[in-house]
């Protein structure tokens, strides 16, 4: 008996997914197996089991990512502080390298011939998906729906459901929801009435943070510890990666922080207006901004800000295991094991202060900016630094 192919299908459990395993099955000769990363996202492993076993899977394999995903993807960037555009904290373009790759080795495992993905034919995560698939897994076929099949719009989707029997999900007014992705990271929301930029993101799509005006009366505290650039605990306390980053989203969420509205250039070419909200990772960048200040010179951080941008374009374009951002992880990474203490702050309706930062780096030197008089500033040296670059003007 000829033994069947297997596809190995990133499987959120939700309607698109569940409408490809099923068009999957009707068109190709081959046993699909349901493979869901766990990234921190609002999911319930019941219903993804349920669902796919509904639609005839055999094989379902729900993986915990969080850890990985945070210390290995998360942390990087932040160190980086990787921001496209200068406002897009990248939650959705961090984690696809991870899933493509966890989902290549869940492929070579059971021998798949083919790994598919329910990415749109517009959007920038079908790139992300097939870089990672390509770079871990080059010799695997690749199959994308929303590229080949015949259903061309979210009313052939919801038709194609109610065909096969495959439930629609409501938002909270009870219509098909919005386009949604979600991480440990950060919570993406698209489509339906966010398409015109003229229209106000209504309230009820925010799903992590408080809006600042119904904030708390009372601002709430948190310092973050560091070790080697990155943080290792809260409030002196040690805490996995994944811990970390779950406390401060609970903690900024509740006090409005981390939301952006952003019209962002798509890499295949299109603009495209999303809602994101990054509370936890809102409070990392400043926090980690704020601990270099006191543990880096400035040749380093000013290395940094200049490398960033391209930095942040790479990861957005998907090209996280591309030598050149490999390359600039290195130059952002170069004296990391000197960022270490901690970073106090204080979280008040949407904005965040520095209360305080502690360390035993010796690169900021009270001495030396001391108003009072002192022997460690020689300022007869300024004279002629102020003349050597005045000859630069000409």
């Amino acid at each position: 008996m000829k033994k069947q192919k297997k596809i190995v299908l990133a499987y959120s459990g939700g309607l698109d997914t569940s409408i490809i395993l099923k068009w999957l099955q009707e068109n190709y000769d081959a046993e699909v197996i349901a493979y869901t990363a766990d990234v921190g996202q609002e999911m319930d492993r019941k219903k993804i089991i349920k669902n796919a076993k509904k639609l005839g899977v055999k094989k379902i394999i729900i993986q915990d990512l969080k850890n990985i995903f945070v210390r290995d993807y998360v942390y990087p960037m932040i160190r980086g502080h990787a921001l496209y555009e200068g406002i897009y904290l990248l939650g959705t373009s961090i984690a696809r390298p991870l899933i493509a790759k966890d989902q290549i080795r869940v492929a070579k495992k059971f021998n798949a011939y083919a790994v598919s993905h329910g990415s749109t034919g517009k959007g920038n995560d079908q790139v992300r998906f097939e870089l990672g698939y390509h770079y871990f897994g080059p010799k695997i076929k690749i199959i994308a729906p929303w590229r080949i099949w015949k259903l061309k719009s979210r009313t052939d989707l919801i038709n194609y459901a109610k065909k096969h029997g495959i439930p629609i999900p409501k938002d909270k007014k009870g219509a098909p929801p919005f386009s949604v992705d979600d991480n440990l990271f950060h919570t993406s929301t698209e489509g339906k009435v966010l398409e015109n930029p003229k229209n106000s993101a209504p309230e009820f799509i925010f799903q992590r943070t408080t809006s600042p005006e119904k904030a708390p009366n009372k601002a709430s505290f948190i310092t973050i510890n560091y070790k080697n650039g990155d943080p290792v605990g809260l409030n002196g306390k040690k805490l996995s990666p994944a811990k970390v980053l779950d406390k401060l989203n609970q903690l900024a969420g509740k006090n409005g922080i981390g939301r952006v509205d952003l019209v962002e250039n798509r890499f295949i070419g299109i603009k495209s207006r999303g809602v994101y909200e990054t509370p936890g990772g809102t409070l990392l960048l400043m926090a980690h901004r704020a601990m270099e200040s006191v543990t880096l010179d400035k040749d380093t951080m000013h290395k940094k800000d200049e490398v960033m941008p391209r930095y942040a374009e790479l990861i957005y374009n998907g090209y996280w295991y591309s030598k050149e951002r490999f390359k600039l992880q290195k130059i952002i990474d170069l004296n990391r094991n000197k960022v270490n203490g901690s970073v106090k702050l204080k979280l008040y309706k949407g904005n965040i202060t520095i209360q305080s930062r502690q360390t035993s780096s010796n690169a900021y030197s009270m001495k030396k900016v001391s108003f009072e008089e002192n022997k460690t500033f020689n300022k007869s040296n300024v004279e002629r630094f102020i003349n050597f670059h005045k000859k630069k003007l000409r």
